[in-house]
C-alpha cells in the first residue's frame, strides 16, 4: 500500500513543497477536452524533464467525464492515461475522479494503464460520498488525494470536518480547491490551517489555485506558509476559467523564496512557452466573464458552457455567470447554465416589448 510522500528537511532547508501539474487535466477545459496522444506525450516529456513530480491526465471532469454534458473528448481517457505513463521515466501519473460521474471501474481501468495517483474530488460539503473510491485506490495500492472542490463555499470549520472524512476513507492528501478562484488571501490560507490542525498528524493538505481574482500564485504562497505541502499549476495557467497557478510561476516563485520544488525553473518556463503554447488556441485569462466567476463564485468550468450559451441565445456570458453565482450553482449543473439564458433572453424580449409599448 503507498504512502503520501514524506518531507524531509535539512536542518537550514525550507520544508519542501511537491507541484502536480494539471495541464492536461484541468486544461483540457481550455482545450475543450481535445487534447490527442501525441499532445499528451510532448507535455508530459517537456514536464517530467523538468523534474515535476506528479502529473495529472484526464477529461478537464475526471474519468468518465466525456459525455453530451461536460463535452466529448477527443481521445479516450484511458488512452491518453497509457501514452503519459509511457512516457513518464520519473513523474507519477495521476488521474481525477467524481464520485457519481467516474466509478470505481474507471479508476481501476486507469490504474491498469499505469496512472498511480487517484484524486478523488467532491463538493466542499460531500466528501461522504467519496468514501468506496479511496477504499478501491487504497487497494489497488495508489496514492490517495482528495479534493474539497469550491472550498469558498465552506467555513474553514466546516471544510476540516469534510477533510476528515476523506482521512478515515483512505485519503493521504487533502486539497483546499479554490475551483471558482473566489479565495481572497487569508481566505485560503485560514482553510488550510483549519484541515492542517485537523488532519495534519495523518494526512498532508495541498492547495489548488485558480486565477479568476489573480490570486492563484500569491494564495499558493500562503498556503505553503499555513502548512500545506502539495500545491498544483498548469503550464501557461492552462485551467478552466481564467485558468489554474502557472506551473512555471509557482516554480519560479517558490525557488525565489527558497523553497525547494525539485522543478527546474528553465525547463519549465521552455515547456510553457515551447510546447504548449503551440497548441493552444485560447489562452485562458481574466476578462469579464472570468473575472465575474471569481466575484460570485462560480466553479472555473462553467466559462465555456456560459459563453456558449451566449452564442446561442444573444445574451451576454458575464450575466449568466452572474446568475449561476446567485443561484449557488455547483460542478455537474453545467446544463442549468441553458435555463439561465434563456431565462435572460426571455427577459430581454419583454423588455423591449414594454419599450416599443411606451413610444
Amino acid at each position: 500500500m503507498s504512502t503520501a510522500p514524506e518531507t524531509v528537511v535539512a536542518a537550514t532547508e525550507k520544508p519542501r513543497i511537491r507541484i502536480t501539474d494539471s495541464t492536461l487535466r484541468d486544461g483540457s477545459h481550455a482545450m475543450a477536452h481535445r487534447f490527442t496522444e501525441e499532445q499528451v506525450r510532448l507535455v508530459v516529456h517537456a514536464l517530467d524533464g523538468a523534474g515535476v513530480e506528479v502529473i495529472e491526465v484526464t477529461h478537464g471532469d475526471g474519468l468518465g467525464g466525456s459525455s453530451f454534458n461536460y463535452g466529448f473528448s477527443a481521445v479516450d481517457d484511458i488512452k491518453l492515461v497509457a501514452a503519459a505513463v509511457d512516457e513518464a521515466t520519473r513523474a507519477k501519473i495521476a488521474v481525477l475522479m467524481l464520485p457519481g460521474l467516474g466509478t470505481v471501474k474507471d479508476l481501476r481501468q486507469a490504474h491498469d494503464a499505469g496512472a498511480s495517483v487517484a484524486r478523488i474530488a467532491t463538493h466542499c460539503t460531500e466528501a461522504d460520498v467519496s468514501r468506496q473510491h479511496f477504499k478501491a485506490a487504497r487497494e489497488l495500492g495508489m496514492e490517495t488525494v482528495g479534493f474539497l472542490m469550491l472550498s469558498h463555499r465552506a467555513t474553514p470549520e466546516k471544510l476540516a470536518e469534510q477533510a476528515r472524512i476523506m482521512v478515515d476513507a483512505g485519503a493521504e492528501c487533502v486539497y483546499v480547491v479554490d475551483s471558482a478562484g473566489a479565495l481572497v488571501l487569508g481566505d485560503a490560507q485560514e482553510r488550510v490551517q483549519k484541515v492542517l490542525d485537523e488532519i495534519g498528524r495523518e494526512a498532508q493538505v495541498g492547495f489548488h489555485g485558480h486565477q479568476n481574482l489573480s490570486m492563484g500564485v500569491a494564495n499558493s504562497v500562503l498556503a505553503y506558509q499555513a502548512g500545506a505541502r502539495q500545491v498544483d499549476g498548469a503550464l501557461l495557467a492552462l485551467g478552466a476559467g481564467a485558468g489554474n497557478s502557472p506551473t512555471e510561476v509557482l516554480a519560479a516563485t517558490f525557488e525565489r523564496l527558497g523553497v525547494p520544488t525539485g522543478v527546474d525553473v528553465s525547463s519549465a518556463l521552455a515547456a510553457a512557452e515551447e510546447i504548449v503554447r503551440p497548441m493552444v488556441s485560447r489562452i485562458p485569462h481574466m476578462d469579464r466573464s472570468s473575472i465575474v466567476q471569481g466575484y460570485a463564485g462560480v466553479y472555473s468550468s462553467f466559462l465555456l458552457h456560459a459563453e456558449r450559451a451566449a452564442e446561442r441565445y444573444g445574451v451576454p456570458a458575464h450575466e449568466i455567470l452572474q446568475r449561476v453565482g446567485e443561484a449557488g450553482y455547483v460542478g455537474g449543473q453545467e446544463d442549468m447554465i441553458i435555463d439561465i439564458a434563456m431565462q435572460l433572453a426571455e427577459e430581454r424580449d419583454l423588455g423591449d416589448l414594454a419599450a416599443l409599448g411606451t413610444r
